[in-house]
């Protein structure tokens, strides 16, 4: 009886270490890139909202300069979310031969009708009146195979203008193109918040077209995880997706948006006057309330970067989108 009561303690005590050691948080290593479009790396900021961080999961927010170290991070295991627009994400499916990269949640689309988005400006009193007055011209692209290039050579295209041919494209930050346009070292310049509020640039300045106006709808930016990570992780990323859906929910709605502004403005070092005026309504991006993904979309802008000669070749994007976790997110938080 002894022996047995031994026994019976010794495995007793083992399944109690094992449930310890599967009670240990799992940390998610997520990348972001640009902010405040993206709410990864403040949106639990506000207490309460994150219901399963740091019990069934720790988050680790890595910022990236652009999407080609994301690409390299997430093929090496070294990142297990990256978010990916829809130029990025054919590029690292096609190039990089990640074929098991599948769409887990929204971050920002452009493009939706009734909200703002990033716009393309010419000096109002210039000699830039239409798009085929832009032959023989420089136009400023924020990132080249980013959303508004693809946008700019699709509407030159449009206009029988072909890139080097008909016209000069240089890559410039967004904080330099105000000055771009108003020293007339471009003729046509990518414009977003904060910089197009900047009263003298934008009295000096007038939209000529918008990314959508050639594009129609675009995923901006977009959560992915690979097949093998999300088939192995589904527990705690259903839980990472209830507490991000909450997040959502929390900062786009009005009553909150003081208080959220105030938090984007701690995080970026800003006054909180430069985003009193489109953050978090119709004069900024579109950020679907739930976080669901326009997969439709995604194959639409894989499209025009496959008639501009960014990537070989189209793909079908419902055939990497995995929002099954997302759906059981969001059943949870309604």
């Amino acid at each position: 009886m002894v022996k047995a009561g031994l026994a019976l303690a010794a495995c007793v005590a083992a399944w109690a270490a094992i449930g310890g050691a599967r009670a240990e948080p799992e940390k998610i290593r997520i990348g972001w890139i640009v902010t405040p479009a993206e709410l990864t790396p403040y949106m639990f900021a506000k207490d309460g909202i994150a219901r399963h961080n740091g019990v069934s999961y720790t988050l680790e927010p890595i910022r990236f300069q652009g999407s080609p170290l994301e690409v390299t991070a997430i093929q090496s295991g070294d990142l297990d979310i990256a978010p990916f627009g829809s130029s990025s994400f054919a590029i690292a499916v096609e190039n990089a031969g990640l074929g098991d990269l599948r769409i887990i949640a929204d971050e920002v689309q452009d493009g939706v009708p009734g909200w703002a988005g990033p716009e393309l400006r010419v000096l109002k009193d210039g000699p830039i009146k239409t798009i085929d007055d832009l032959k023989g011209k420089v136009l400023a692209t924020n990132g080249f195979g980013g959303a508004t290039d693809i946008a700019i050579k699709m509407m030159m295209l449009k206009h029988k203008l072909v890139q080097n041919r008909d016209y000069t494209e240089i890559e410039a930050a967004h904080a330099n193109m105000n000055a771009l346009l108003l020293e007339q070292k471009a003729d046509l310049v990518t414009s977003v918040h904060p910089f197009q509020d900047d009263p003298n640039f934008a009295a000096k300045s007038r939209v000529l077209f918008r990314p959508s106006d050639a594009l129609g709808r675009f995923e901006l930016s977009f959560w992915t995880a690979r097949e093998g990570y999300i088939s192995s992780h589904r527990a705690v990323l259903t839980d990472l997706l209830e507490d991000y859906v909450r997040a959502f929910h929390w900062y786009l709605d009005p009553a909150h948006r003081a208080e959220a502004i105030q938090i984007v403005a701690s995080f970026t070092k800003r006054p909180p006057a430069s985003f009193e005026n489109w953050l978090f309504q119709k004069q900024d991006e579109y950020h679907d309330p739930d976080a669901v993904p326009d997969i439709d979309a995604v194959t639409r802008n894989v499209h025009a970067q496959h008639e501009v000669g960014l990537v070989k070749a189209d793909l079908d994007a419902r055939h990497y989108a995995d929002l099954s976790l997302l759906k059981a997110a969001i059943a949870r938080v309604k």
